[in-house]
C-alpha cells in the first residue's frame, strides 16, 4: 500500500496545483471582473515602479556628476554654458544651477547693481526650478499611494460578492454541507488575496520611493543655499559670474 499512497499523494498535490486556477474559472462573472480588473492595476504598478526606480536612480546619478563638476573649481560661466547645451540631458540640480545663473546674468545685463534684488531674483528662479523638478520626481506616487489604499478594498468588495452569490446558490438545496460551501468561499477569497497582492508591492515601493525623493530634495535645497552663498560673496568683487565654486570650498564646507 506505501506505492499507492506515494501516487496518491502526487494526484493531490497536482489537484491543488490547479485549484487555483480552478477557482478563478468557476467564479462568478463579477468576481472574475475584480480579478481581471486587479491584475491589470498589478501589471501597471509593477510597470510604475521599474520606471520610476530608473528615473530615481538616474536623478541620482546625474547629480552626483554635477556636483563633483560644481566643486571641482570649473569657473561658473563654463558650467553655465554646459548646463545650457546639455539641457535635454541634464539632472535636477544643474538644471536650478542655470535657472539661477541665467536670472542672475539678466539682472546684471540691465545693470542692476543692487545685491539683494540679484540675489533674490536668482533665488526665485532656482526655487521654481526646484518646485518644477520635485513635481516631476514625485510623478507616479500618487497612483502607487492609490493602488496601495484601494486594491485591497477592491478584492474586499470581489469577496463579499463571491460569498453572497454562493450562499445564494445554496438557498435552493435541503442539504447543505462543508463540500457544497467550501468552494463558492474559496473562489472569493482568492479576490482578496490578488487585491493584496497587488496593493503590498506599491506600499512598499511607496515607501521606498518617498526616502529617495526626500534625500533628493534635501541636497537640492542644499545645494540651492550654498551657491547663493557663493553668488552673495561674488557681489563684492567685479568678476561676478566668473568666479568658481571651487574657490569658496573652505567657506562652503566641502
Amino acid at each position: 500500500t506505501r506505492p499507492h499512497s506515494g501516487q496518491d499523494f502526487g494526484s493531490t498535490s497536482m489537484n491543488q496545483d490547479m485549484s487555483i486556477i480552478q477557482l478563478v474559472l468557476h467564479a462568478s462573472f463579477v468576481v472574475q471582473l475584480v480579478m481581471l480588473i486587479l491584475m491589470a492595476i498589478s501589471i501597471a504598478s509593477w510597470a510604475a515602479i521599474v520606471r520610476k526606480l530608473t528615473a530615481i536612480k538616474r536623478i541620482q546619478t546625474l547629480n552626483e556628476e554635477f556636483e563633483q563638476q560644481f566643486w571641482s573649481g570649473t569657473s561658473l560661466n563654463e558650467l553655465f554654458s554646459a548646463a545650457v547645451q546639455n539641457a535635454k540631458l541634464a539632472g535636477p540640480m544643474e538644471r536650478i544651477f542655470a535657472s539661477g545663473m541665467r536670472e542672475y546674468q539678466k539682472l546684471r545685463e540691465r545693470r542692476i547693481s543692487d545685491a539683494g534684488t540679484l540675489l533674490d531674483g536668482a533665488r526665485r528662479a532656482m526655487r521654481a526650478s526646484f518646485q518644477r523638478e520635485m513635481d516631476v520626481a514625485e510623478s507616479q506616487l500618487a497612483f502607487l499611494a492609490s493602488v496601495g489604499s484601494v486594491s485591497p478594498y477592491v478584492g474586499l468588495f470581489g469577496t463579499v460578492w463571491g460569498i453572497m452569490h454562493a450562499f445564494t446558490g445554496l438557498a435552493s438545496m435541503q442539504q447543505v454541507t462543508l463540500a457544497t460551501v467550501a468552494p463558492g468561499i474559496a473562489e472569493a477569497l482568492v479576490a482578496t488575496a490578488i487585491g493584496l497582492f497587488s496593493a503590498i508591492p506599491a506600499v512598499v515601493a511607496y515607501n521606498r520611493f518617498a526616502r529617495d525623493i526626500d534625500r533628493v530634495a534635501i541636497k537640492l535645497e542644499t545645494f540651492i543655499e550654498e551657491f547663493s552663498n557663493i553668488l552673495q560673496r561674488s557681489l563684492g568683487g567685479t568678476a561676478g559670474a566668473g568666479l568658481t565654486a571651487g574657490s569658496h570650498l573652505s567657506a562652503s564646507g566641502h
